[in-house]
């Protein structure tokens, strides 16, 4: 899914792309935000995925975190450079489509026409005016997407989708880390005593934590080795790292639901990896500018009557098998 790719965004509020600068110039003559590899996008295209992204990130929990004053710019900051990051890979994602002549088929194409006509249809007049855009912009923002997602599953095609319950198993331990040699052999000697575990971890641990969950590559590898081969409310010895020493106790060492939630997690894991492998290597060669005045020049002061947050929703109502 394109949404778990661009969960994993380009953070660039250090303005980069594959690991390289955008350079920061002025596009001179252009109202376009940025450009990319010769292609270039709009204000327009942007401002459609601001005005919705205003309103998805700008609530939480039910609550309007506009009308509450931080004190600062951070939440209109967060929402560009989310919204930046998105454009930017999803332009990425095209060219490098387009670089392997892919594109979308009829049915694609005209699920992409439901989709947009759909949203454009439910825009407000004042949405209308802010984002300045007709049916067929809101078509063509749509195949940017479509080609973008289609992109993704075609280099994620190939994954292994098989994860042994041994390698998603999460377990639920309770964990005692003390950095001090002396305090460390107490805790043994008060559990090889026979003394709760929770007592002594109450007393002794330097973590935030005492009863956790944790899954493969989650622990100290020595940590993790112990913790695994535990059997229910059995305690390990003393396990030496390198800046102190651990202790632990198995609570539960098959969590049945959290090990199938984990199996997800894997799968995507591995997707992300094996579009990484292709995609980092297609963008490093990408020259890229970002129009700075364009750029800065956007708030997000918008009138109460844009409250559209519909965009990737219709999308997915349209287009979801893409």
């Amino acid at each position: 899914m394109i949404c778990v790719l661009l969960a994993a965004l380009l953070l660039l509020s250090g303005c980069q792309i594959g690991g390289r600068d955008i350079v920061v110039s002025g596009i001179a003559g252009s109202k376009d935000v940025f450009r990319i590899g010769g292609a270039s996008c709009s204000l327009k295209e942007t401002k459609v995925y601001l005005a919705n992204n205003r309103n998805i990130y700008g609530t939480a929990c039910g609550v309007n975190l506009w009308e509450h004053d931080f004190g600062d710019n951070s939440l209109t900051k967060y929402i560009k450079d989310v919204t930046l990051d998105e454009l930017t890979k999803i332009y990425c994602m095209n060219l490098l489509a387009q670089s392997r002549e892919m594109t979308l088929s009829e049915d694609e194409t005209e699920a992409v026409t439901e989709a947009a006509k759909e949203y454009y249809e439910g825009l407000s007049a004042d949405e209308l005016l802010y984002m300045g855009v007709l049916e067929a912009d809101i078509r063509e923002y749509y195949t940017h997407y479509a080609l973008a997602r289609k992109l993704y599953s075609s280099l994620t095609n190939g994954v292994n989708e098989e994860v042994s319950d041994d390698e998603a198993r999460v377990m639920e331990i309770m964990q005692i880390y003390v950095s001090d040699a002396a305090k460390a052999a107490e805790v043994r000697a008060k559990l090889k005593n026979g003394d709760d575990f929770a007592a002594v971890a109450n007393n002794y641990n330097e973590l935030s934590a005492i009863q956790i969950t944790v899954s493969r590559d989650g622990l100290d590898e020595e940590v993790e080795k112990t913790a695994f081969s535990l059997d229910n409310d059995e305690i390990s010895g003393m396990i030496t790292v390198e800046n102190g020493y651990y202790f632990i106790k198995c609570l539960n060492k098959y969590d049945v639901e959290l090990t199938e939630a984990n199996k997800s997690n894997i799968v995507e894991k591995r997707e992300k990896e094996a579009f990484d492998d292709v995609y980092n290597a297609f963008v490093s060669s990408l020259s890229s500018d970002i129009n700075n005045e364009v750029w800065t020049g956007i708030t997000l002061d918008m009138e109460g009557g844009i409250k559209t947050d519909s965009f990737f929703e219709v999308f997915e109502k349209h287009c979801g098998d893409i």
